[in-house]
């Protein structure tokens, strides 16, 4: 084993579009799992090799559930809460996935496809009668999402400026302040237990009236459990899904080469679509760290019981390793193993509706509009700071 050496500052720099900083591959290379600091609660390890950040998101050694309520090394400046499933363990976290889960499968998935590609056709008729320029962001990325989670939930679409807010809050790194990042969730609690209430008072078999019943009438969930998962299905229903349709249809306008590929061969869109995850760093930096609960050997260094562990999947996601050319975009790669989604037992709940919404938006994008174009200089799109997942203020476009 190879000593830590000298903890580096964390994040590396400021995100700039959506570049990879290039001290991940320098990492990858040289010191694989990596002491560094980071702005709040002091050092931790950085893991940014395939292999290692697959370990530390399965691995039972590592846990969510031990970094809650304490200092740990973290990038946003609120501490994690102890009620939302992203910070718990199994057997805990797998009693509450296991309520929704049937909702997310393959399956059931594939039913909502009419009803997606309504939401989008209907979006784009829009966009169509309004002309250009247009700002994709406000025309597609963020009402197709937040539709079909908002129905699904049973979340009214015309509250969607407000949870919008306090989504936006929750992910802040730098852009708010401790106190109002805990402002922000006091009342997006708030407005979550107001809807349960009615769902109390009318029950519906909408997901939140199914958790309701799960905490009613089967007791499987506590009343603040019941409120912060209705929280991160909210929020994690809409919010990166939005970026990512932002950022995929930014990359491919930024490499027009690329853009006249899958426009001249749709169906190339569900590769594509797992190449754009794997490629496009959504992340900030890595986030949502694990304590090691013994001892553990991992990228040639000892991690200490107690001691923080990040991942970077954007890192995983360009491993020469395992991806052949990791930085060059090739819509047409086979097993495409990424880790966009997570791995392990928080593998993201709601990866095959993300799948399903981005390819829709994808292909109807490029079909309705086959000569879409950006509508001022792709250098002078501006992107959301200070936010934990990266995506655009804006996506002006033209056709």
């Amino acid at each position: 084993m190879t000593t830590a050496g000298e903890a580096r500052t964390y994040p590396f720099s400021e995100a700039r579009g959506l570049e990879l900083d290039p001290t991940y591959r320098a990492l990858r290379d040289e010191q694989p799992v990596a002491r560094v600091r980071l702005p709040y609660g002091g050092e931790g390890w950085l893991a940014t090799r395939y292999a290692d950040v697959k370990t530390v998101m399965s691995d039972p050694r590592f846990s969510r559930a031990a970094t809650v309520g304490k200092d740990i090394p973290r990038t946003t400046p609120a501490r994690q809460q102890g009620t939302t499933i992203l910070s718990m363990d199994p057997p805990e976290h797998s009693r509450l996935r296991k309520l929704v889960a049937k909702a997310f499968t393959a399956r059931q998935i594939e039913r909502l496809r009419a009803r997606a590609q309504q939401v989008v056709d209907e979006l784009l008729d829009r966009m169509a009668e309004q002309g250009p320029p247009a700002d994709l962001v406000e025309g597609l990325a963020l009402p197709l999402p937040i539709t079909m989670i908002c129905e699904m939930l049973g979340v009214p679409f015309d509250d969607r400026d407000r949870f919008r807010a306090w989504s936006d809050q929750l992910l802040g790194v730098t852009a708010f302040t401790a106190e109002e990042i805990e402002q922000a969730r006091a009342e997006f609690r708030a407005y979550l237990a107001g809807l349960i209430e009615q769902r109390r008072r009318t029950p519906s078999d909408d997901m939140l009236g199914v958790l309701v019943q799960a905490r009613d009438e089967d007791d499987k969930l506590t009343e603040d459990e019941l409120v912060d998962f209705g929280i991160t299905l909210l929020v994690a229903g809409h919010e990166t899904t939005a970026n990512q349709i932002g950022n995929f249809v930014y990359t491919l306008m930024a490499n027009p080469e690329q853009l006249a590929k899958l426009r001249d061969n749709l169906d190339l869109v569900p590769s594509a679509v797992e190449e754009l995850l794997r490629f496009i760093p959504l992340g900030n930096s890595a986030a949502f760290a694990r304590v090691a609960v013994e001892d553990v050997e991992l990228g040639g260094v000892l991690v200490k019981a107690g001691e923080a562990v990040l991942v970077s999947t954007a890192s995983a996601n360009r491993d020469a390793q395992v991806f052949d050319n990791p930085d060059q975009i090739d819509l047409e790669r086979q097993d495409n193993a990424h880790v966009a989604f997570g791995h392990g037992v928080h593998h993201c709940l709601g990866a095959q509706l993300a799948r399903l919404e981005l390819q829709i938006a994808l292909k109807s994008l490029l079909t309705r509009f086959p000569t879409l174009r950006p509508a001022v200089p792709i250098e002078e799109m501006v992107f959301k700071q200070g936010r934990l997942v990266r995506g655009l203020s804006a996506l002006p476009v033209a056709w």
